[in-house]
């Protein structure tokens, strides 16, 4: 479990299936003290998310971790699911109990606020979700800045979308709220599609943990085996999941696992199909448009652009699916 040697890490997170997998990894690893979780609408509702995430505490054996609610919606946009991807619930139709926890009696700013001033450790926040209650706290409490470590947050794409040909989910479901975090003035880590979407469990890890004694455990094998990444003709070949989002969190607990640039990052706001991208300027030296133009004022990122699977993979196995999850 977690202890109070660990990074404080807060996570804000849209709990459908990756998130999950993100919450056992942080609530089992030991270098993680997971201080808060904070819920926002994306890959379901809000009430949604905030019951999801009390499920995966529950099933891991986590401690008491105060779980707040938050916005409901993008700052502009209305709200749009991912059920497509996560399942009507959220977390792939898996039919899981609901949970006897329940939420934090206050709001999700106010719970980032309390805990972030209050550590007495710089803490790490680790943004999984669309980035309402992130950019919310910012220009609410932009105090809680001297007390933030970092920010590692899963979302953009140096190259290729999903939401759109050009932009991920997470800052496609809120843009304005994405640029809002770009300009935190704090170190910002940006774990992109990119890398998001080469962590892949193979499938007889995935079988391997679904056989699973420990609740926790075989909650990680089911929601891996929800997306399956290859087919063939054994349960096991099918069973191959990828990491997504918890793979952020892995990034945290070892950074040695990513290989980051620092580059200048924007997203872009207007209406049309760029709508959500992450602009990654990769250019060795400042082209026509600057000289003729002005350089634009761009924040300036570590942008992941490599991660070392194999790395990655073994370190969510040994502990999400160690010595606690040992198939019985």
């Amino acid at each position: 479990m977690a202890g109070q040697s660990g990074i404080p890490v807060i996570i804000d997170c849209d709990t459908g299936v990756d998130d999950a997998l993100a919450l056992l990894f942080a609530v089992r690893h030991p270098g993680i003290d997971l201080r808060a979780v904070t819920c926002v609408a994306g890959n379901t509702d809000v009430d949604g998310v905030v019951r999801n995430t009390l499920t995966v505490l529950e099933r891991a054996g986590a401690p008491d971790i105060p779980v707040a609610r938050g916005a409901e919606r993008p700052l502009i946009e209305p709200a749009r699911s991912a059920r497509h991807v996560h399942g009507s619930d959220g977390m792939g139709d898996l039919g899981l109990p609901a949970p006897t926890r329940t939420p934090a009696d206050v709001d999700a700013v106010t719970l980032l606020r309390r805990e972030i001033l209050a550590s007495p450790r710089p803490v790490t926040l680790v943004p999984t979700a669309p980035l309402t209650n992130i950019a919310l706290l910012l220009r609410t409490h932009p105090e809680v800045t001297r007390n933030i470590e970092r920010i590692v947050f899963m979302g953009g794409a140096v190259a290729t979308g999903n939401a759109t040909p050009v932009a991920e989910f997470n800052v496609w479901h809120d843009p304005e709220a994405a640029a809002v975090l770009l300009t935190a003035g704090v170190p910002i880590t940006m774990y992109g599609l990119d890398v998001f979407m080469r962590v892949v469990v193979p499938g007889t890890d995935v079988h391997r943990l679904r056989g699973s004694a420990d609740p926790g455990t075989r909650l990680a094998g089911e929601l891996l085996a929800h997306r399956p990444t290859a087919q063939g003709g054994e349960p096991e070949a099918e069973e191959a999941g990828g990491l997504g989002d918890a793979g952020a969190v892995c990034a945290v607990a070892d950074p040695a696992g990513i290989t980051t640039r620092r580059l200048p990052v924007e997203v872009c706001l207007a209406p049309g199909p760029a709508r959500g991208q992450t602009l990654v300027d990769r250019r060795p030296r400042p082209g026509e448009s600057e000289i003729h133009e002005g350089a634009r004022e761009q924040a300036v990122v570590n942008v992941a652009l490599q991660v070392d699977v194999d790395r990655f993979v073994k370190l969510y196995l040994e502990t999400v699916g160690g010595p606690q999850g040992q198939t019985g």
